[in-house]
């Protein structure tokens, strides 16, 4: 029903995808992510909650916009077995979104409680990079929530991440593990090229006590499949990149969350 928060009590899963910093491959990352899900069996949904950076829509591939039903709720558009809600589809992708905090709020409540999301298994949320008022309305909304951070393999930039690790601790999200993105660049005589450095993403790891999911290799079609709408676990599922995001969500389906809830518990 629009106007409640159907993730207060359901069982969902809500795995919040974040970064301490932009141009890590978050995005990417979490679409990914959530497709190897669903292709694993599981109803997936998707928030898009980087409002200033909104990019799922593209790298889903969806443009059609949602639709109401009787009730006025929104209908999420659906790709490759994910359901999304991003505020691209409500702002021009050229357009830049100049919001206070209070209207970030809102219009992340409204994407929460005025969409009808289903009871689905999992709701990935790609975070903004930071720390700012989207990570604190999204740790109010979704206290269940549980954390994963995406850095690269730069000691720098898995020193940035920590920051959305801290976030995380700061509002008492459980931090579940890490992703190191761009780990290598594999070349035609089949030897890995660490580009960005190495280490970045196991030190992060060993640092915050929690296991480092997965490394994803820096390949042409994971960029150029998030440019043109064709995910990488779409078009080339036995790629490199694509058995990595398979991997991982074999992962996140071992890990048990640690806060349980059950609807008959649910408080009136």
């Amino acid at each position: 029903m629009a106007g409640e928060n159907p993730f207060s009590h359901a069982a969902t899963r809500v795995l919040a995808i974040a970064s301490g910093k932009g141009g890590v491959g978050k995005s990417s990352v979490t679409t990914n992510l959530a497709i190897a899900l669903a292709q694993r069996g599981k109803d997936v949904a998707a928030l898009d909650a980087d409002v200033w950076g909104f990019s799922m829509p593209r790298m889903l591939g969806i443009s059609a916009p949602p639709e109401l039903d009787d009730d006025k709720a929104i209908i999420p558009p659906e790709a490759h077995g994910v359901r999304l809600i991003s505020m691209g589809f409500f702002v021009p992708e050229n357009q830049a979104v100049i919001w206070r905090g209070p209207m970030l709020h809102k219009a992340l409540e409204q994407f929460i409680t005025d969409v009808k999301w289903g009871e689905p298994d999992y709701l990935l949320i790609d975070m903004p990079p930071g720390t700012g008022d989207v990570s604190i309305s999204m740790s109010q909304f979704l206290p269940r929530a549980e954390v994963i951070v995406v850095t690269t393999p730069q000691i720098a930039a898995q020193s940035v991440a920590q920051r959305a690790a801290a976030m995380s601790a700061k509002v008492e999200l459980d931090l579940i593990g890490v992703i190191e993105n761009m780990s290598w660049f594999r070349g035609d005589d089949g030897k890995a090229y660490e580009i960005f450095g190495a280490g970045g993403g196991q030190e992060l790891a060993d640092h915050l006590g929690v296991p480092l999911l997965g490394q994803v290799p820096l390949v042409t079609e994971l960029r150029e499949g998030g440019d043109t709408g064709a995910p990488i676990m779409v078009t080339d599922p036995k790629s490199e990149a694509a058995q990595v995001f398979a991997q991982i969500a074999a992962q996140v389906e071992e890990i048990a969350p640690r806060k349980i809830y059950k609807k008959e518990l649910r408080i009136i």
